[in-house]
């Protein structure tokens, strides 16, 4: 982006991040060191100043005409633009390959290169199992109510 401005003769611009009033960590430690790449620009976060969080980001998509329909739970979207970040808790990315384990194969065929090349220091993360190991894990677990039946309802008998 810097490069192409640059080419068009542009020597200052404003940048926007979409950085959320509900995330005041991140916007925390920006505010403490927002580091621009280039000394023309400027760096901004309309979202946090403007005290946007999830909820009317997943209100401007409910009521738009295009929606990516990502399940919102309580504001926290688990699936969102990387589907197995290795930033999300390794919880969340279990979670997200028992519900659709074909999402493991790139990021364990990723790491298993790397490692081949590298060893295990190439891995996205050494402090918690790999890909392939979270995976394997996933489909040997089974579900505890696979079995379970509602008690039957007369409600409307």
């Amino acid at each position: 982006m810097h490069r192409y401005l640059k080419s068009l003769g542009w020597e200052d611009w404003d940048t926007m991040i979409g950085i959320r009033a509900d995330e005041p960590r991140r916007v925390a430690k920006f505010r403490s060191n927002p580091r621009p790449e280039y000394k023309g620009e400027e760096v901004h976060m309309p979202l946090a100043i403007a005290q946007i969080g999830s909820h009317h980001v997943a209100d401007f998509w409910k009521n738009s005409a295009f929606d990516l329909e990502l399940p919102n739970i309580r504001g926290k979207t688990m699936h969102g633009n990387c589907d197995l970040c290795y930033l999300k808790p390794a919880s969340q990315i279990l979670s997200l390959i028992q519900e659709k384990p074909e999402r493991a194969v790139w990021w364990a065929t990723t790491e298993q290169k790397a490692e081949a090349f590298a060893g295990t220091a190439a891995r996205f993360r050494d402090d918690r199992p790999s890909y392939s190991e979270m995976a394997k894990f996933a489909e040997s677990q089974q579900d505890m109510f696979a079995d379970d039946e509602g008690i039957p309802c007369f409600c409307g008998d």
